[in-house]
């Protein structure tokens, strides 16, 4: 036996004595949906990954949207905690920008987030500390009511776009020369698009700077925001 394969065959020993728990379960999914995709996971795909039986895994997670559910909170619990300070703008941002780049790094997240059919309780824990860090920066309870629903997801580091494919906001098509015909169709779509720079592997329509699109969103919020408090904005009628 040579030396490469007793090593490989003492980290599958390991392996093998290493106990199968919920935490490591739900590691395993995330790793395998950031690699394969959302669509390839199921449990027979993550039993073989994890060198067990399909129905050792229903020991850990019900079914597979408890394992959705899990997941969900794996991703959010990687988002950082609150910052301090006295400056609650900056110190939203600075967590709704984590929370942006948990999700860039789990591209599957977003969608699965907006699959539950209610907050899990990590999600939850989030929302809830979100709320608090506006309440403690002077935000009244009604103005970080309607605060939350005008975030909604942008909260999570994540929004939803007009398009997410290239379609009429990209005169050009998706490569070659500017198609006149759109062009002259949609004549202020095309102005917009020559307008800025553009970003190649965006995910919003006309190829925008993904980034600057949400952080130019986001900072026209927070400013709103505050100028609601400072004038003491009530919902009431």
């Amino acid at each position: 036996m040579t030396r490469q394969e007793s090593t490989q065959r003492a980290a599958h020993r390991t392996t093998q004595r290493t106990p199968l728990n919920r935490e490591r379960v739900l590691r395993a999914a995330v790793a395998l949906a950031d690699g394969t995709g959302i669509d390839a996971l199921s449990m027979r795909r993550l039993a073989q990954e994890l060198d067990v039986v399909p129905m050792a895994l229903y020991k850990h997670v019900a079914n597979k949207e408890e394992l959705l559910d899990g997941m969900t909170d794996a991703v959010v619990g990687e988002i950082d905690p609150p910052g301090a300070g006295p400056d609650w703008q900056q110190v939203i941002r600075a967590r709704i920008l984590s929370a942006r780049r948990v999700l860039l790094r789990h591209p599957w997240a977003a969608r699965v987030i907006e699959s539950r059919t209610g907050p899990t309780p990590a999600v939850l824990g989030y929302l809830d500390s979100m709320a608090g860090i506006f309440r403690e920066g002077g935000l009244s309870a009604d103005l970080t009511h309607h605060v939350m629903h005008a975030m909604g997801s942008r909260l999570l580091g994540f929004s939803q776009e007009l398009f997410t494919a290239p379609g009429p906001t990209d005169p050009e098509g998706p490569s070659g020369p500017p198609d006149p015909g759109l062009a002259e169709r949609y004549p202020h779509i095309a102005e917009l698009a020559a307008a800025t720079a553009h970003d190649g592997d965006s995910t919003v329509g006309g190829g925008c700077d993904d980034q600057f699109e949400f952080e130019f969103a986001l900072d026209l919020l927070l400013d709103g925001f505050e100028r609601l408090r400072r004038q003491g904005w009530t919902s009431a009628r």
